[in-house]
């Protein structure tokens, strides 16, 4: 079977590739991985319409997977992103199906099935819904979702739609449509090598040798330009050998295990599979050249322990009993010393020092979905962490470890910020409390009611003035203080004698009245309108004075309810979080024991071989020493 990709990193790589397609470019930030790693050229870019979304979008390209989801969700709960909402809610069922939460994955691509979503989308929903089903086991239902899908995968993700059709074919027992689906599949794609070299041990152990045997070679002789392509190439050669050596095709098996390279991880295997070929062939001389070799490297590999016993097993069979038993005493004390080794290693791994190790040396902003262990800790025996940290199941365990710790810190984290909004809010409770006097004789020291009253006299003397066509009621300070000084000079003039002098300051008084009240009817049309659009704007600043005074009397009545309402969400999530943090502690602690007991499981297993290959030792030994100290029988003398 093609190797299942675990649901994080299965889902990680689909939400890329979603984004990818969404965005027009080359996922930064992850892994190689083909079918996801690049967008083919002609897929449409589209611009990020909504803020927040883009704002999820950075955090998930900067690697910090866990903000980007719960900002992601927070925007969705306050409808920010409705612009990008089916994209939103695969992104966001992608990263769940990373953390391992299936069903509500499964849900979210349900729903946008069944709403009715576009194609493009309903497709890739199809697709993340059957890749569910096919990780937890239900081969039926993930085959009728792949039916479902219809054309409009982008290229980015086809391929990898061709290689779950495969897997499911294969758990189906279907191998021979399996491999013509693989056809299709380019072959120089590392994900095309991997399904068909699964699909070449799949139909060995299904009794078509001849056609997995032939699958298998094809990937043993290929051309590898990398390191991972040159590491299947190894892997498919071994498997090739040792399905040969189980065949007793011995010639075969050495054929192919001597085009495995003698510095890749496969190297072990292959020379211990030559050595048993050689010896197959009744050349022990032969074979004790690779497991010489064998013999003299990292004691963890099982492959060295068994060369231990394998070397001397040859000596015996080229009647060098003398060697064989010292290589035999040899093996017997380095079995022991491993022994003792690996139970130094057993009680640090049960202390906590590998875990404590492997988060100090490896560290990570956030839980994430390709964090990898890239140093070892320091331990009594490092090497045998190796087959320990290889093994898939310890990895996701300890993955779940590491998110645990991170969930941990992450609640320990709010306990402390709701301690300052608890602060904060106390802040804001007493700033209330000292400026609602003061905003209160504000408010009061404005008498709105009489602001009123005085617009409204203004305009009906606007109203009045303008019909009667009275220009000196819209007259200015300047204007009103001549009208005064005219009239106060026409009081005066009324005292005057009829003499040439007063009938002269009479016929000024009348041209200076005359003049005023002229350019008081010129200006007449274009002062109404100053004034009608003066009471518009007191009429707009008294509506926004009544608005801020409504404002501030609702704010009175709502601040407290406000504040209280805070409050009480305050004490909710502190007490949530007070009962997460304990219960998170056990799960940490349950987890961390799991994980320490898989390691050591490992390791047990190592032990266990060793007991293996010692008794055998000594049992080859006492058949020396038989051997050697009983005599020939008469029949064994007749027949030399």
């Amino acid at each position: 079977m093609f190797p299942k990709l675990s649901l994080r990193k299965a889902g990680c790589l689909g939400a890329a590739a979603l984004l990818a397609a969404a965005c027009g470019t080359a996922v930064a930030g992850t892994p190689t991985f083909p079918a996801y790693s690049d967008v083919a050229p002609n897929e449409k870019a589209r611009a990020i319409e909504a803020p927040y979304y883009g704002d999820a979008l950075f955090h998930f390209f900067q690697d910090r997977f866990f903000t980007s989801i719960t900002t992601m969700m927070a925007s969705q709960h306050f409808d920010r992103v409705a612009q990008h909402a089916d994209e939103a809610e695969i992104l966001r069922g992608g990263m769940l199906l990373s953390y391992g939460l299936h069903k509500e994955a499964g849900e979210i691509f349900a729903k946008l099935i069944e709403k009715g979503a576009a194609p493009p989308v309903r497709d890739r929903a199809w697709f993340y819904l059957a890749k569910i089903r096919y990780q937890r086991g239900f081969i039926a239902e993930a085959s009728d979702a792949m039916s479902r899908i219809e054309k409009n995968l982008p290229p980015a993700l086809e391929e990898d739609r061709l290689l779950l059709q495969a897997n499911l074919l294969m758990a189906s027992g279907d191998y021979a449509g399996a491999a013509a689906l693989l056809e299709s599949v380019a072959k120089d794609s590392p994900i095309g090598q991997y399904a068909r070299y699964n699909l070449g041990v799949a139909l060995i152990k299904s009794g078509d040798a001849a056609r997995g045997t032939e699958m298998l070679d094809a990937i043993g002789l290929a051309p590898a330009e990398t390191e991972e392509m040159r590491s299947l190439r190894d892997k498919a050669n071994v498997a090739l050998g040792f399905t040969a050596l189980q065949n007793d095709r011995a010639e075969d098996a050495r054929r192919t295990l001597e085009r495995v390279r003698l510095t890749g991880v496969h190297a072990n295997k292959a020379l211990l599979g030559f050595g048993w070929a050689a010896a197959s062939l009744k050349e022990p001389q032969l074979a004790l050249v690779p497991w010489n070799e064998l013999a003299t490297r990292d004691p963890s590999d099982a492959a060295v322990l068994e060369a231990r016993i394998a070397v001397p097993y040859a000596y015996a069979e080229l009647g060098s009993f003398g060697e064989a038993a010292e290589q035999y005493n040899a093996a017997l004390a380095a079995y022991d010393l491993e022994t003792g080794n690996i139970d130094e290693s057993i009680v640090a791994i049960r202390a906590g020092k590998l875990l404590d190790g492997l988060l100090e040396r490896n560290p990570g902003e956030e839980m994430g979905w390709f964090w990898n262990i890239r140093e070892l800790p320091e331990m009594p025996h490092a090497s045998h962490l190796n087959q320990v940290l290889a093994g898939h199941e310890f990895q996701e365990a300890f993955k779940n470890y590491r998110d645990l710790r991170f969930l941990s810190q992450n609640l320990k984290d709010w306990e402390d910020k709701l301690g300052v909004f608890g602060d904060m809010l106390d802040n804001r409770r007493r700033a209330y409390a000292e400026r609602l006097p003061q905003v209160r004789a504000k408010v009061s020291a404005v008498d709105l009611d009489a602001v009123g009253k005085r617009r409204d006299a203004v305009a009906g003397e606007i109203e009045r003035a303008e019909r009667e066509q009275d220009a000196a009621a819209f007259a200015n300070i300047k204007d009103r203080e001549l009208i005064d000084l005219l009239a106060s000079v026409q009081d005066g003039i009324k005292s005057l004698g009829t003499d040439a002098d007063a009938e002269r300051t009479r016929q000024r008084a009348r041209l200076a009245a005359g003049a005023l009240t002229w350019r008081l009817a010129q200006e007449y049309p274009a002062r109404v309108w100053e004034a009608q659009k003066d009471l518009k704007i007191i009429d707009s600043e008294l509506a926004q004075a009544r608005l801020h005074d409504a404002a501030v009397a609702q704010a009175q009545r709502d601040e407290p309810a406000r504040q209280e309402a805070f409050a009480k969400r305050i004490a909710e999530l502190a007490q949530r979080i007070k009962a997460l943090i304990p219960r998170v502690a056990a799960l940490s602690k349950d987890q961390q024991q799991e994980v320490q007991e898989l390691a050591v499981a490992e390791l047990s297993r190592q032990k266990d071989r060793m007991v293996a290959y010692s008794q055998q030792a000594r049992f080859a030994v006492a058949q020396m020493y038989d051997r050697a100290t009983v005599p020939p029988r008469k029949e064994d003398d007749a027949a030399k």
